[in-house]
């Protein structure tokens, strides 16, 4: 027998096993009075001035300067009660039965998930606050591929990869396992769920618009579907009101992608995420820095 991993017990670890003892619980409530308790600490965590919140209105302000301030405002709130229901449904996507998670995320159009069917697929998935329960409920039906980032603490690590890969024969690759593994779980025709859509800092990166400002964006999507002759099919989970669940959407494959211009091909890939945002602006990732690094001699645009 595997000796236990002690380190998993520490005792500065029990407030980490005592959240997932909360979500443990949570998951038996009715999935909509679930999603009203998530609105409504979000709406309370929303009040609460902060590090977090500044960026988030920086975010907004920057790429929508045109829209009134009380609309913003109002998507800042909406945008903290998506992210706190979405953390309080890891529960279901840790320990709920495929049944459940099944009827609670749906996929609107399963034929469109794999393209032409003939070549391998990269599903572009941009950060929504649906990301991981589309991701999930994805695994159920296909044996897929997609990069992990190891989790700060190890009772989170164990679970979020528990979630990730509970249901199926799932691929996870570590972020700095190199670029050899990726492409060999694409070229071996396994859908590979692809996240490019963060500041990751200079390295691998181009500077392209997002809502208009130069964003640092990692350039490996075009790279990945030369290499491997893939088509890139999106895919946007969204998070549904009332409680009633998530909905996945696949876009139609990209057509002449790669194009063989870097820089175009990366805006391409920021072009669509911005229209898709512009549809759903309270539900995507304004917490993080997606602007922290700027092109030399450019002042930050973060005061925080």
């Amino acid at each position: 027998m595997k000796p236990a991993d002690t380190s998993l017990y520490h005792r500065a670890l029990w407030p980490v096993w005592l959240g997932v003892g909360f979500l443990w619980l949570l998951r038996w409530l009715p999935f909509p009075l679930q999603a009203a308790l998530g609105n409504g600490v979000g709406w309370l965590m929303a009040l609460r001035p902060g590090r977090r919140r500044r960026i988030a209105e920086t975010n907004l302000a920057l790429c929508f300067p045109d829209v009134p301030p009380a609309t913003r405002r109002r998507w800042l709130r909406q945008n903290y009660q998506a992210s706190l229901r979405a953390a309080l449904e890891y529960g279901v996507l840790w320990f709920s039965s495929a049944r459940r998670v099944r009827r609670i995320i749906r996929i609107d159009n399963p034929e469109a998930a794999l393209g032409d069917g003939v070549r391998p697929v990269i599903w572009l998935a941009p950060h929504f606050l649906g990301l991981d329960m589309g991701g999930v409920r994805l695994t159920m039906d296909y044996r897929m591929a997609s990069m992990y980032a190891p989790a700060k603490d190890p009772v989170t690590d164990r679970y979020v990869r528990h979630g990730r890969t509970r249901f199926a024969d799932i691929v996870l690759i570590p972020r700095h396992a190199g670029i050899k593994a990726t492409l060999e779980a694409i070229r071996s025709m396994r859908p590979f769920y692809y996240l490019p859509d963060q500041d990751h800092g200079r390295r691998n990166a181009v500077f392209v618009p997002f809502f208009g400002i130069p964003a640092a964006t990692v350039s490996a999507l075009p790279r990945l579907a030369k290499l491997t002759g893939a088509q890139v099919v999106p895919v946007v989970t969204r998070q549904l009101p009332w409680g009633r669940g998530y909905a996945v959407r696949f876009y139609p494959p990209w057509e002449n992608y790669p194009s063989g211009d870097l820089d175009a091909d990366v805006a391409r890939m920021n072009a669509f995420i911005e229209e898709r945002v512009r549809e759903i602006p309270a539900q995507y990732l304004w917490l993080h820095r997606r602007f922290k690094t700027r092109p030399v001699g450019e002042p930050g645009l973060y005061d925080v």
